[in-house]
């Protein structure tokens, strides 16, 4: 029986992940995400409204079309976590399967906030959901197990396909944090176990491989401890804070909440995208917001918020979504005077997020730096650490599970061939066991391990 990997999207971009992999007749897909990048789409923008051929055009969304000419049955769409580009487009691309989604129960509760947000199609497959531990029978020859991992949103699984031909794992995202509040350290016992029982194949994301900063990512507790040296002082001034981070990090919010509410301020949680998900991570009991925090989502309710802010900003911490300088979202909103809330000589900006490189928000964030800067803030821009795996943590991965083919993916080009230059530093070899595919490309094994 022959086994296919078929690279959807997410293989020349980081970003619209889709895979698929075709055991026998059977196929299971991998993630239906969109990339953020191609238009100006940030975590406060709504593609309910807007048609899936349009999104696949313009390169928003995979372009799944080629799975009509493979010949199999899909059984099961499988999600590894809730970030945007890797669950964004199932509203548009899973009602063309007949097929469950299957995920953890964050990331299924955010799915169907997705999905009753659809305005141009109805979603109406099965919902399925596993925890990480667990398995599920997808077909005679397929078993669906997630194994435990750790990224920067809770819940987030590395997807294990048992077959007759060995075991497929999928592992889009992750990096080894030993030191999370919400999420417990990954599971390195079954990862090794699944290597002695003898993995195929090993799809994997490189987006920090060809960095050579960090070789090994830093655990939040890092970034607990930076955050706290960061605002400890400033929280007990007569100045304004913001704080800005990925709103799908609850870690780091739940974080920076347990920081401020050592102080006597009240704490916003500012943005639509941070209620959305904010609010399904504290009503299911991941995120404990003090009793100082509130969330408000809507534009009015937020333009309040920042009113009572401004009149009396020693009193508050803004949490507002906009790390990236994105033109409509808050914090470059706020910089650029376009609200409520004025920023004064002394008030300290906190940027808890990297610039995900790419030009557009280099020049976004640079933009929105300046501007802040001009108006006299401080601004800190040191508090984060990547929720992606370093070399040393790929090389580790490697080690554990001992796959006898290798797939990179979640990555440009250059990504990818630095994710090959490590493998091949632990004994693999390009065009024999590791896989380069483009996107639309698959590759087929013979034989199992």
């Amino acid at each position: 029986m022959s086994v296919e990997v078929i690279a959807v999207g997410g293989y020349e971009e980081v970003g619209k992940n889709m895979s698929a992999v075709k055991v026998g007749e059977d196929v299971v897909i991998f993630d239906m995400g969109i990339h953020l990048d191609r238009i100006h789409i940030h975590e406060d923008t709504d593609i309910a409204r807007m048609h899936s051929l349009d999104l696949i055009e313009r390169g928003i969304i995979p372009d799944d079309t080629l799975m009509k000419d493979v010949d199999g049955k899909v059984r099961a769409i499988v999600f590894t976590h809730g970030h945007l580009d890797h669950i964004g487009a199932v509203a548009k691309l899973a009602h063309r399967y007949e097929a469950p989604l299957i995920a953890t129960p964050y990331t299924m509760a955010l799915i169907e906030k997705t999905i009753k947000g659809e305005r141009k199609f109805k979603v109406t497959n099965p919902l399925q959901v596993l925890n990480s531990g667990e398995k599920i029978q997808i077909s005679p020859d397929i078993t669906l197990e997630f194994v435990r991992t750790t990224h920067s949103i809770p819940q987030t699984v590395t997807p294990a396909l048992h077959t007759s031909e060995g075991i497929i794992v999928y592992s889009n995202d992750f990096k080894f944090d030993n030191h999370q509040t919400i999420s417990p350290p990954p599971d390195y016992q079954r990862f090794r176990e699944l290597g002695r029982k003898g993995v195929l194949a090993l799809i994997v994301d490189t987006t920090r491989a060809a960095e050579d900063d960090q070789l090994k990512t830093h655990s939040e507790k890092v970034a607990r401890l930076v955050l706290k040296d960061i605002m400890e002082e400033p929280l007990k001034e007569d100045t304004g804070m913001i704080i800005t981070t990925f709103s799908s990090h609850i870690e780091r919010i739940q974080a920076i909440c347990n920081i401020a509410d050592e102080s006597n301020r009240k704490i916003l949680l500012l943005g639509r995208s941070m209620e959305r998900y904010c609010t399904m991570a504290e009503t299911m009991g991941l995120l404990k917001l003090p009793e100082t925090a509130s969330v408000y989502g809507s534009p009015k309710a937020v333009n309040r918020a920042l009113a009572r802010a401004d009149e009396n900003r020693s009193e508050y911490v803004l949490v507002a979504t906009g790390h990236q300088g994105e033109p409509d979202a808050l914090l470059p909103r706020i910089a650029n005077g376009k609200t409520m809330f004025n920023v004064r000589p002394g008030d300290n900006i906190v940027i808890s997020a990297s610039v995900i490189p790419n030009p557009m928000n280099i020049a976004n964030r640079n933009l929105m730096e300046r501007r802040l800067k001009s108006s006299g803030a401080r601004i800190f821009t040191n508090a984060h650490v990547s929720g992606h795996a370093g070399k040393e943590d790929h090389r580790d991965f490697i080690r554990m599970l001992d796959p006898k083919h290798l797939i990179p993916s979640h990555g440009n080009l250059n990504m990818l061939a630095a994710y090959t230059e490590l493998a091949e530093e632990e004994g693999y070899k390009l065009g024999n066991d590791i896989h380069i595919l483009r996107n639309g490309q698959a590759q087929v094994f013979n034989g199992g391990v």
